[in-house]
């Protein structure tokens, strides 16, 4: 089910939980989808259940999915819009942080949708 780079800078973690994103994003996972365990998930993949573990807890905290005690992970209900809509602001939060200013990022997607105009 899933694709790790082990030879990756991104680490193993961010494109568990990546994947799955975009799983739920185009429907291969669906509302109450019961998600692989954290140690089957790691065995399959010959990785440390930690980095499962830290994978689901992201998602988790993202609201993508939720956690049943002694049950399992399963895919939560939610708004494709406002996930992406969170993704793109967790992306860009960083920018805002080191001092770049709104009307910088308007001009970077203002010259994004130009160049769609132009294609």
């Amino acid at each position: 089910m899933f694709l790790l780079n082990l030879q990756s800078k991104i680490p193993l973690q961010e494109q568990i939980k990546n994947q799955m994103i975009r799983f739920i994003e185009v429907g291969i996972l669906k509302e109450e989808d019961r998600l692989p365990s954290i140690r089957q998930l790691a065995q399959d993949n010959g990785i440390n259940p930690n980095t499962v573990m830290k994978a689901y807890s992201e998602l988790e905290k993202q609201g993508f999915v939720y956690n049943v005690p002694k049950k399992g992970v399963y895919v939560a209900k939610i708004n494709v819009q406002q996930s992406l809509e969170s993704e793109i602001l967790n992306f860009l939060r960083p920018f805002q942080k080191n001092g770049m200013k709104q009307e910088q990022l308007e001009a970077i997607i203002q010259k994004l949708y130009r160049e769609e105009k132009n294609a």
